[in-house]
Protein backbone atom coordinates (compact mmCIF):
# COMPACT_ATOMS: atom_id res chain seq x y z
CA UNK A 1 0.00 0.00 0.00
CA UNK A 2 1.43 3.23 -0.85
CA UNK A 3 0.18 6.51 1.25
CA UNK A 4 0.93 10.59 1.11
CA UNK A 5 1.72 12.28 4.13
CA UNK A 6 1.63 15.83 3.69
CA UNK A 7 2.57 16.52 7.40
CA UNK A 8 4.21 15.19 10.01
CA UNK A 9 0.75 14.65 11.90
CA UNK A 10 -0.11 12.34 8.38
CA UNK A 11 2.78 10.47 9.34
CA UNK A 12 2.21 10.03 13.23
CA UNK A 13 -1.53 8.81 12.21
CA UNK A 14 -0.36 6.33 9.87
CA UNK A 15 2.17 5.09 12.33
CA UNK A 16 -0.52 4.58 15.10
CA UNK A 17 -3.03 2.86 13.39
CA UNK A 18 -0.62 0.79 12.32
CA UNK A 19 0.56 0.24 15.64
CA UNK A 20 -2.84 -0.93 16.45
CA UNK A 21 -3.37 -3.81 14.21
CA UNK A 22 0.47 -4.85 15.25
CA UNK A 23 0.45 -8.35 17.02
CA UNK A 24 2.97 -10.36 19.07
CA UNK A 25 5.37 -11.76 16.87
CA UNK A 26 5.14 -9.10 14.08
CA UNK A 27 8.62 -7.14 12.75
CA UNK A 28 7.96 -3.95 10.98
CA UNK A 29 11.35 -2.82 9.37
CA UNK A 30 12.30 1.30 8.51
CA UNK A 31 13.91 2.09 5.53
CA UNK A 32 14.47 5.94 4.66
CA UNK A 33 17.35 8.19 4.33
CA UNK A 34 18.20 10.50 7.23
CA UNK A 35 15.79 13.27 7.97
CA UNK A 36 12.27 11.28 6.72
CA UNK A 37 10.47 11.06 9.40
CA UNK A 38 11.50 7.45 11.29
CA UNK A 39 11.98 8.13 14.43
CA UNK A 40 8.43 10.01 14.13
CA UNK A 41 6.84 6.96 12.58
CA UNK A 42 8.48 5.02 15.32
CA UNK A 43 6.77 7.19 17.97
CA UNK A 44 3.26 7.30 16.29
CA UNK A 45 3.66 3.52 15.94
CA UNK A 46 4.06 3.15 19.77
CA UNK A 47 1.38 5.14 20.58
CA UNK A 48 -0.87 2.85 18.63
CA UNK A 49 0.60 0.02 20.94
CA UNK A 50 -0.64 1.94 23.65
CA UNK A 51 2.81 2.53 24.73
CA UNK A 52 2.84 6.40 27.11
CA UNK A 53 6.56 6.87 27.59
CA UNK A 54 8.55 9.24 25.51
CA UNK A 55 9.79 7.43 22.20
CA UNK A 56 13.56 8.46 21.31
CA UNK A 57 15.48 6.62 19.12
CA UNK A 58 18.46 4.42 20.31
CA UNK A 59 21.29 5.14 18.09
CA UNK A 60 23.40 4.54 20.77
CA UNK A 61 22.17 1.96 22.51
CA UNK A 62 20.94 0.01 19.47
CA UNK A 63 17.56 -1.34 21.14
CA UNK A 64 15.43 0.15 23.98
CA UNK A 65 12.51 -1.83 25.28
CA UNK A 66 9.33 -0.29 25.80
CA UNK A 67 6.23 -1.81 27.59
CA UNK A 68 2.65 -1.08 26.57
CA UNK A 69 -0.08 -0.10 29.24
CA UNK A 70 -2.76 -1.00 26.90
CA UNK A 71 -5.05 -4.12 27.65
CA UNK A 72 -2.67 -6.14 24.94
CA UNK A 73 0.47 -5.43 26.87
CA UNK A 74 2.85 -5.79 24.15
CA UNK A 75 6.52 -5.23 24.39
CA UNK A 76 8.16 -3.26 21.85
CA UNK A 77 11.58 -3.30 20.65
CA UNK A 78 12.93 -0.62 19.25
CA UNK A 79 16.53 -0.66 17.18
CA UNK A 80 18.23 1.35 15.27
CA UNK A 81 21.12 0.00 13.55
CA UNK A 82 22.68 2.80 11.84
CA UNK A 83 25.73 2.55 13.72
CA UNK A 84 26.16 -1.07 13.12
CA UNK A 85 28.94 -1.97 11.14
CA UNK A 86 28.60 -6.25 11.25
CA UNK A 87 25.26 -7.58 11.58
CA UNK A 88 26.77 -10.42 13.79
CA UNK A 89 27.15 -7.23 16.14
CA UNK A 90 22.83 -7.44 16.17
CA UNK A 91 23.35 -11.00 18.76
CA UNK A 92 24.92 -8.90 20.89
CA UNK A 93 22.20 -7.23 22.03
CA UNK A 94 19.60 -10.09 21.35
CA UNK A 95 18.40 -9.56 18.50
CA UNK A 96 17.39 -12.93 17.86
CA UNK A 97 14.99 -13.69 21.00
CA UNK A 98 14.01 -10.03 20.51
CA UNK A 99 12.58 -10.43 17.55
CA UNK A 100 11.17 -14.40 17.39
CA UNK A 101 9.78 -13.35 20.74
CA UNK A 102 6.02 -12.11 21.79
CA UNK A 103 6.84 -8.74 21.18
CA UNK A 104 6.78 -6.37 18.24
CA UNK A 105 10.07 -5.63 16.59
CA UNK A 106 10.32 -1.96 14.73
CA UNK A 107 13.83 -1.50 13.32
CA UNK A 108 15.07 1.65 11.90
CA UNK A 109 17.45 1.34 8.84
CA UNK A 110 17.05 -2.18 8.69
CA UNK A 111 18.36 -2.33 4.76
CA UNK A 112 21.68 -2.39 6.67
CA UNK A 113 21.13 -5.74 8.46
CA UNK A 114 18.98 -7.21 5.49
CA UNK A 115 20.81 -10.67 5.92
CA UNK A 116 19.53 -11.29 9.63
CA UNK A 117 15.69 -10.54 8.87
CA UNK A 118 13.49 -12.63 9.17
CA UNK A 119 11.58 -14.56 6.25
CA UNK A 120 8.44 -12.57 6.94
CA UNK A 121 8.39 -9.12 7.81
CA UNK A 122 6.67 -5.61 7.50
CA UNK A 123 8.85 -3.26 5.46
CA UNK A 124 7.92 0.52 5.62
CA UNK A 125 9.58 2.65 2.89
CA UNK A 126 9.67 6.41 3.61
CA UNK A 127 10.89 8.78 0.78
CA UNK A 128 10.56 13.03 0.27
CA UNK A 129 9.71 14.21 -2.90
CA UNK A 130 10.45 18.06 -2.19
CA UNK A 131 8.14 18.59 -5.68
CA UNK A 132 5.42 18.33 -4.10
CA UNK A 133 6.10 20.00 -1.25
CA UNK A 134 8.82 20.17 2.10
CA UNK A 135 6.84 17.78 4.58
CA UNK A 136 5.62 15.70 1.83
CA UNK A 137 6.74 11.82 2.05
CA UNK A 138 5.68 9.25 0.20
CA UNK A 139 5.39 5.81 2.59
CA UNK A 140 4.94 2.30 1.11
CA UNK A 141 4.09 0.13 3.30
CA UNK A 142 4.00 -3.90 2.16
CA UNK A 143 4.65 -7.27 3.35
CA UNK A 144 7.99 -9.28 3.05
CA UNK A 145 7.24 -13.11 2.52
Amino acid sequence: MKYDSYSPDDTFELANRLGQEAKAGDVVCLIGDLGVGKTLFSQGFAKGLGIEEYVNSPTFTIVQEYEGTDDRRLTLYHFDVYRIEDPEEMEEVGFTEMIYGDGVSLIEWADLISEILPDSYTRVTIEKELEKGFDYRKITVEQVR
